[in-house]
């Protein structure tokens, strides 16, 4: 259930309506709209009686939300959410580039990277220092010192930091040096870090697990909003399926879906949804085509000495002329970068 306020309806109002919600033993979710808050209600395992509210001051609706996820749906939030980074915003009219290595591998490379990849037109940077790998054998981050060395190319390029966080343990070291928090495709439904995170006030960036329904997707993203985190991120990157000439199949079409049905900006990272570096740029135009509202793009100077994802990576030459291919592109759309 949403309860839309009047746009004149004062603070006041708005905490009488919360203190009636909780009243019944509900959950209430404030959500400022630009003309108006709307107020969320979970935590009921029937139906409400919307007479409980309707006739409280400042009430303006009782809207009825059938969507399974309350919170992230369009029904709860009719214009779009954008979400600030450091100050970046993801999901207005200006597309988010967010660019840098798989992972963080030494500081010279971290920093190189950084440089490169800001003068080509990035404006938030990507770096895992925590790797979930395939194989117990392959690199699997530098922790705490890969999180210092992003705090160090934050420092020398001013570009705020995006990083994975592997579980409930890591989320306070992660939350410390990071400005946006990664939820991988494996951990998508690791629904207690999810909790956990959705108590952290930083932005979250959630991936699409490899098998996942869209559906799937926004019910994780509705543990975050539930335990009051609104700043989340959705990401597509790619579905496994029977397809052998691509690393995952990249479902553009979820794009123009979940912003029919979802408040939340989606990105798109071509990069882990084809796996293949000839594949990054066309893929890159394409989600932009479709409505995207940024990429997430692994660039590495010498991917053919990175410690992951290598053949994905593209060169920062090749990133500067996505950049700018995207610049030509965004106004057809309505967007800038």
């Amino acid at each position: 259930m949403l309860i839309v306020m009047d746009a004149a309806a004062t603070v006041e109002d708005v905490r009488r309506v919360v203190g009636a919600v909780e009243g019944l033993g509900l959950q209430a979710h404030p959500i400022p709209g630009a003309q108006r808050t709307a107020i969320g209600i979970t935590g009921n395992r029937g139906t409400v009686d919307p007479g409980a509210f309707e006739n409280l001051p400042g009430v303006s609706e009782v809207i009825p939300v059938s969507a399974p996820y309350k919170l992230v749906s369009r029904e709860s939030k009719r214009e779009n959410t954008v979400v600030s980074i450091g100050g970046v915003p993801v999901g207005g009219a200006r597309l988010a580039i967010v660019a840098g290595p798989c992972a963080v591998e030494s500081e010279e490379q971290a920093v190189e990277i950084g440089r490169r990849v800001r003068d080509g037109g990035a404006g938030l940077y990507r770096g895992g220092a925590y790797k979930p790998r395939t194989s117990p054998y392959s690199f699997q981050g530098l922790g705490v010192a890969g999180l210092k060395i992003l705090a160090r190319v934050r420092e020398e390029t001013g570009l705020p930091i995006i990083t994975e966080v592997l579980d409930t343990d890591t989320v306070d070291v992660v939350a410390e040096y990071a400005d946006c928090l990664q939820v991988g495709a494996r951990n998508m439904q690791n629904f207690s870090l999810l909790k956990r995170l959705g108590t952290v006030r930083k932005p979250v960036l959630l991936k699409r697990g490899m098998s996942a329904t869209i559906e799937e997707l926004l019910l994780a993203a509705e543990y975050l909003l539930a335990e009051g985190n609104y700043d989340v991120i959705l990401c597509e990157r790619g579905v496994r399926t029977f397809a052998d000439h691509t690393r995952n199949t990249l479902d553009l079409s979820a794009v123009p879906y979940v912003q029919r049905i979802s408040h939340l900006p989606i990105l798109v990272d071509p990069s882990h949804g084809t796996g293949k570096r000839s594949k990054v740029l066309p893929l890159s135009r394409a989600a932009v085509a479709v409505g995207a509202d940024g990429l997430l793009i692994e660039v590495h100077h010498e991917p053919e000495r990175a410690l992951s994802d290598g053949p994905q990576a593209i060169l920062p030459e090749m990133f500067r002329e996505l950049v700018d291919e995207i610049r030509r592109l965004a106004p057809v759309v309505g967007r800038s970068v």
